[in-house]
């Protein structure tokens, strides 16, 4: 078997509001238009292109709106469909899903990831309702729905023990995630869907589209999620995960949860410059599109 690789790894957030507003067909309710919204369309138009130009077979995603209490876990039924609501935006998410899921690599993560002394567990109930998160990163991704994905829970170490903590376990989950791709054959896209800062209004406007309501929640956020980018930019992946648990506390950064951590450690902690397709807010909260191209690295090499 050919040995496995991550083509690229994404940084991609999940507002519902960005399905809402692009208006597919699985989702019920329906947008009068783009709005403040068309800047983050934009930046995920712009890296399905720059993914069209590679082949990938799988989508890995790290969700944070699925919270599992204990340890990491791992979607386990070959195929889903149901109706995911977004619990706080029902007026805006009600999309109906159908999904396949790559069950192999997913027990290949979970495998290593226990050889990295992780908690984890396959998820084997048929009935599960898909979180929004994971459906809202995979479809502005990848809107065909032609591949199958792996969805990998948010697990509680960060809130019950210390952001330090946290970072190391997601560090040790994302090698595991490395490891399986390799020793499955995978071609595999990573996603971290997250934004980075995370306060956000408490308050909807009585029309979610008015752009009049839609800015950053306050400058703090705006100068940290700046920051962020430019280490990205600049490809110092180390210093960003050292920065890491200060950026979660000054700008109660969902990344937190995980997911862009996951996604560094996967990519091998790797010092290339990032690609930042485009950067706005959403309901208050800093929202980047981003693309580590690890295939064309590997040409420029």
């Amino acid at each position: 078997m050919e040995k496995g690789r991550i083509i690229t790894g994404c940084l991609a957030p999940h507002p519902p509001h960005l399905a809402y507003a692009s208006n597919p067909q699985q989702n019920e309710p329906k947008a009068s238009g783009a709005g403040a919204w068309q800047p983050l369309l934009d930046a995920y138009a712009r890296l399905r292109q720059s993914l069209a130009a590679h082949d990938y077979d799988v989508l890995v995603v790290h969700t944070p709106h699925w919270k599992t209490r204990v340890g990491h876990h791992f979607l386990g039924v070959p195929h889903f469909e149901g109706l995911s609501v977004d619990p706080i935006f029902p007026n805006l998410f009600r999309f109906h899903y159908q999904l396949d899921v790559d069950v192999e690599l997913a027990e290949a993560i979970c495998r290593q990831a226990q050889a990295e002394g992780l908690v984890t567990t396959m998820m084997r109930n048929p009935e599960f309702r898909v979180d929004y998160g994971t459906i809202t990163s995979s479809h502005l991704v990848r809107p065909q729905w032609d591949l199958p994905i792996v969805a990998i829970s948010s697990a509680r170490t960060y809130f019950d023990y210390s952001d330090e903590v946290g970072e190391r376990e997601m560090l040790a989950l994302g090698r595991a995630t490395q490891h399986a791709i390799e020793a499955t054959g995978r071609k595999a896209l990573l996603l971290a869907s997250a934004s980075l800062s995370h306060r956000h209004f408490t308050e909807e406007p009585e029309d979610p589209e008015d752009p009049s309501f839609e800015h950053i929640y306050n400058p703090n956020q705006a100068q940290w999620d700046q920051h962020v980018m430019e280490l990205m930019r600049q490809g110092q992946t180390r210093r960003l995960l050292e920065e890491m648990p200060d950026f979660i506390a000054q700008s109660v950064s969902e990344c937190r949860d995980g997911s862009l951590t996951w996604l560094l450690g996967a990519l091998g902690q790797a010092e290339i410059p990032a690609t930042i397709h485009g950067y706005g807010t959403v309901i208050g909260t800093g929202n980047a599109v981003v693309e580590w191209d690890l295939a064309a690295q590997e040409v420029g090499a």
